[in-house]
């Protein structure tokens, strides 16, 4: 896919209304809230916008550049749950199957109720409740259940140095929050699922990416490393350390002011360069430009197909980006925050109400964000992709919410 940028006229959009976003990015870094930004918008397959803003490395006056690889967090689950999706087409397994039929340790992992009981699961965990976050896991960071100390103690999040295999089932001898399918909390669902790639393929999560995704997409800096020789691209992490060494993830950062941390943070223990066959995960882990996720998003965008390859069939990503969820479930809730208006598909969040998000965008769009600030969405309504990276922990009033209105209100046609 070509990342050379086309006139936006040509697509029905206003260069001259795409220009704000280059104002509203260039307004964030000069007032401090984040160190550097890295932007892209695309429409009917061009690239009609790209913009880099402030730094990669502060201190050392390095600038974002198109070519600045960051880490992608959370943005790494639809990557995986698409993955595991293939293997759905192969008919290695069904939605419905229980985990436990792939990953026996799970049939005997009880519910933790609030005041200290233990239960068996009602009926078993099944494989698309992992990508819904129905399954009843959680996250270390999550406050509203015993559960989430367990997993602190256990290390099942900040601990790099243990593979996929060993967290997984460690995670299987920890309770879980709720009865699997009661409902929507966000947790290292798609951890398992990943783990579920590796059984069902015979592959290691990162071989099957590789092969199946990575390098038909011809996503070269994507990957659960760096190496050695583009270290100097990859953009340093800001933010607000005391909170960041609680939790890896950061998103414990909502509880902080919004805006104005930019200290620089060490996050080389949690999520190391150089030890792609030891950590790599579902839920976090990927390194990427933006141009590579570009060319994801663009292939899901065209139905499972780019440049020739098909990834995977357009079915298949109907029935993903799909709102999963019964409507008691809804809204789901993260972090404290309703999300109304949204469903859930399998692996990222899905558009049901324009006006009820309270922001513009399409019924059946769908996207999903990660902690250190990077997001994307795809709007198949609008032929159109939107991409934001960032490097910064504080706050969850983002720069990349600017982002998407900035996009729409350029729509000229």
């Amino acid at each position: 896919m070509s990342n050379e940028i086309q006139s936006p006229e040509s697509v029905g959009m206003s260069s001259q209304r795409l220009g704000r976003i280059d104002t509203a990015m260039q307004r964030y870094i000069d007032d401090g809230t984040v160190r550097g930004i890295s932007t892209m918008v695309m429409r009917k397959g061009k690239v009609v916008h790209a913009g880099q803003f402030g730094h990669r490395d502060a201190e050392a006056g390095l600038e974002i550049t198109p070519d600045t690889i960051f880490r992608i967090y959370s943005m790494t689950k639809p990557i995986v749950s698409t993955a595991l999706m293939l293997l759905h087409e192969e008919s290695l397994f069904q939605l419905e199957d229980p985990v436990a039929k792939y990953l026996p340790k799970f049939g005997a992992t009880q519910v933790l109720y609030a005041d200290g009981s233990l239960a068996p699961q009602a009926r078993p965990m099944e494989i698309r409740e992992l990508l819904m976050h129905t399954s009843g896991l959680t996250y270390d960071f999550m406050e509203d259940t015993p559960v989430g100390q367990l997993y602190r103690e256990a290390r099942i999040m900040n601990d790099a140095t243990r593979t996929l295999e060993e967290v997984i089932d460690a995670l299987a001898e920890i309770p879980l929050a709720s009865q699997p399918g009661s409902r929507w909390h966000y947790s290292v669902g798609i951890d398992v699922a990943a783990r579920l790639i590796e059984v069902l393929s015979g592959q290691s999560l990162g071989s099957f990416l590789k092969e199946r995704i990575f390098d038909p997409l011809g996503m070269v800096d994507t990957g659960f490393s760096v190496a050695d020789s583009n270290l100097n691209r990859l953009s340093a992490m800001y933010g607000l350390p005391d909170l960041i060494g609680r939790d890896h993830t950061g998103t414990r950062l909502v509880e902080a002011a919004i805006g104005g941390f930019n200290e620089r943070i060490d996050v080389s223990d949690t999520y190391p360069t150089g030890t792609p066959d030891v950590f790599s995960r579902g839920g976090l882990g990927l390194f990427s430009t933006i141009g590579d996720f570009a060319s994801f998003a663009q292939m899901l965008l065209n139905g499972g197909r780019l440049d020739g390859a098909r990834i995977i069939g357009r079915k298949t990503l109907e029935l993903m980006h799909a709102n999963h969820l019964p409507s008691e479930l809804l809204p789901w809730q993260l972090l404290g925050r309703d999300n109304p208006g949204l469903g859930f598909g399998l692996g990222s969040r899905v558009m049901m109400d324009v006006a009820a998000s309270a922001g513009p965008g399409s019924v059946g769009e769908y996207g999903w964000a990660g902690a250190a600030k990077t997001y994307y969405w795809v709007d198949p309504a609008e032929d159109l992709v939107g991409l934001f990276m960032s490097q910064y922990m504080t706050g969850v009033e983002l720069p990349d919410r600017a982002m998407r209105s900035l996009t729409y209100q350029a729509i000229d046609d």
